[in-house]
């Protein structure tokens, strides 16, 4: 069983994580908290497995943690859950050994791919004391191809800005317009939609036409789980 401690300082998302990871065999929560100083007490006294780490806590950033975790709890792994995107901070994680760093929001089909990954890593350290080619090649590339696949995109697409177009159409249960998420994000209602229309060609939103409260048909834009 891989004991999991979630460091995420939004208790909604915090409980989203815990029941995904319920809903995966093999893993465990022990504890979750909800900014550094929490973080280190836990840290220090579970010594947990695995992390699922935040970067915008309250008191510190989770980078700022990665040293202190090397110290205190050097057999831990770390999984960044994030919606930091920026180069120093990717740096930071990468060169920390991170396993694996997955933006936000996220579905439960990726949240699972990258624990399963963990999973059979973890399982291949364990069971030899030595491994063949195949095996090492697949302890690196997994982690990369997850990696480029959230951070890559188009010419034109921002990954920051998309990441706020995401996170709105994600707690927007009724759907939204262009111009409403324009509003929403503070950007202009073309550049909303180009966003919008991109996420839709890429099947990751859905659009319908609708009637509004003044009888014209309204594109509105539907979060794709």
């Amino acid at each position: 069983m891989i004991e999991i401690l979630i460091i995420e300082d939004d208790k909604r998302i915090a409980d989203i994580h815990r029941r995904f990871i319920e809903k995966i065999q093999g893993f465990q929560v022990i504890g979750a908290a909800h900014n550094g100083a929490e973080a280190k007490d836990w840290i220090q006294v579970l010594k947990p497995q695995l992390i699922l780490l935040d970067v915008f806590l309250p008191d510190m950033k989770g980078t700022d943690l990665l040293p202190f975790i090397k110290s205190e709890s050097p057999e831990s792994d770390i999984i960044f859950i994030t919606a930091a995107s920026e180069t120093a901070i990717v740096k930071k994680a990468f060169r920390a050994g991170v396993s694996d760093y997955m933006l936000k929001p996220l579905t439960f089909d990726r949240f699972q791919k990258s624990l399963l990954a963990y999973q059979s890593k973890s399982m291949s350290l364990e069971k030899s004391d030595s491994l063949n080619e195949q095996s090492i090649e697949q302890l690196w590339n997994k982690n990369h191809e997850a990696y480029m696949e959230q951070v890559i995109t188009p010419k034109g697409i921002d990954p920051s800005t998309m990441i706020k177009i995401k996170e709105q159409l994600a707690i927007s249960s009724t759907g939204i317009t262009a111009e409403e998420m324009g509003t929403a994000c503070g950007m202009s209602r073309s550049t909303a939609r180009r966003y919008l229309e991109h996420l839709t060609a890429d099947q990751k939103a859905r659009a319908e036409l609708l009637y509004g409260t003044i009888g014209r048909p309204e594109r509105r834009y539907f979060f794709t789980p």
